[in-house]
């Protein structure tokens, strides 16, 4: 906290100050000096001369500083972002514009991190006031988040002014398939909806909707977080067990029908407190790669893909949201076993009755990744 103070504080005062313009030779090792920043101001003394000379730099440095956020590390970046804002407002107060070719390639390349690109975008678009217009219509699909919901809301200015409601539902329905933050999703499949169209939620966000489960275990003074029950060792969809109080419990088949895909377990297997349930599906994935599981719950959870833990959050009662939990896993072709363990405590208070979750299996952009197999049940 202290370095970032001091960081901050210096950066505020270096903005001010009108630099000077750098040499060629000094210029690689002042970047290198900001690169190198880290924790417990590590780097700090080093980086307050280094910034001076990266700031003085022409415009035509922009690109390789933006290309050095790609592995900046968060210190490192606010170092360097702050030298690119510096020298990007000295170009538009000169009105130099030599540097907006380069700066859209870069904008255009997206194998760079989003934070660097729409920084570059920023700039561009005080150099070259065209930019907007010829680029945003581009970025409906890109995987930058922020220039994405950027575009969806152009759409979405086009679609309130048109006159033709036929014309106003198709631009709600293209800027609702390419929306991932979850507020604009939700935000136009209302709209959509609401003009006669289908918003299909549980395929646009990946929510696996069917599953096998089995419950209650015992979960009495939250013991049951950490025990193991015979599905972390065994899935037996066939098997039954010894569950909480001695009742012989066995998996049952469950397929919601809620559009954000919330499996309540006290609907399915009854009020229960101090207990807790497994919820097994297995996925179909077309090929083999990294994917985002993304869970919603008030409850404490644990996650296995594969047979590999991939999260565990001992937390009750934390609020309930749409990609509350984030967590990554790799697939592999074929059939994956996705299994849930969500523990419920012995709170007696009205808002901590919730016995629930939401699970949906997407892209680190937030595009829904689709199971091939019939139990992921979103096909």
């Amino acid at each position: 906290m202290r370095s970032t103070y001091f960081a901050a504080a210096f950066l505020c005062t270096a903005v001010a100050i009108a630099p000077r313009a750098a040499s060629a030779d000094d210029f690689g090792e002042a970047l290198k000096n900001l690169v190198a920043v880290g924790p417990e101001a590590a780097g700090h003394r080093a980086a307050q001369a280094a910034w001076k000379v990266v700031a003085s730099a022409d415009a035509q440095r922009l690109p390789e500083l933006l290309t050095s956020l790609d592995t900046a590390s968060p210190l490192a970046a606010n170092w360097i972002r702050a030298a690119i804002e510096t020298i990007g407002e000295r170009a538009e107060t000169a009105g130099d514009k030599t540097s907006a070719p380069a700066l859209e390639k870069f904008v255009l390349e997206t194998k760079h991190v989003p934070q660097a690109r729409r920084l570059a975008y920023d700039i561009l678009s005080k150099l070259d006031k065209t930019a907007p217009d010829r680029l945003m219509p581009g970025f409906l699909d890109d995987p930058s988040t922020e220039l994405r919901r950027e575009a969806i809301d152009r759409v979405l200015t086009e679609a309130t002014a048109s006159k033709d409601p036929a014309v106003t539902k198709s631009l709600y329905e293209k800027a609702f398939s390419a929306s991932r933050d979850v507020d604009q999703i939700k935000d136009l499949a209302a709209k959509v909806e609401k003009l006669g169209g289908a918003a299909d939620l549980p395929k646009h966000f990946g929510f696996v909707v069917a599953w096998k489960l089995i419950g209650p275990f015992d979960n009495m003074k939250e013991k049951g977080y950490d025990a193991v029950y015979p599905p972390e060792n065994e899935i037996k969809l066939d098997a039954k067990y010894k569950g909480k109080d001695e009742k012989e419990i066995a998996w049952i088949e469950h397929k919601t029908v809620d559009k954000h895909g919330i499996i309540d377990l006290n609907e399915v297997l009854g009020k229960n407190k101090g207990a807790l349930a497994y919820a097994v599906a297995e996925f179909h994935a077309s090929k083999a790669g990294p994917v985002d599981i993304r869970i919603g719950s008030g409850n404490a959870i644990k996650l296995w893909v594969n047979g590999k833990q991939v999260d565990a959050r001992n937390v009750y009662h934390a609020g309930f949201e749409i990609d509350q939990y984030i967590s990554h896993a790799e697939l592999k072709p074929g059939a994956n076993r996705i299994l849930l363990k969500v523990c419920e405590n012995e709170q007696k208070e009205s808002w901590a009755q919730d016995w629930k979750f939401q699970l949906r299996v997407c892209d680190s952009v937030g595009t829904a990744v689709i199971s091939a197999g019939k139990l992921a049940g979103n096909e």
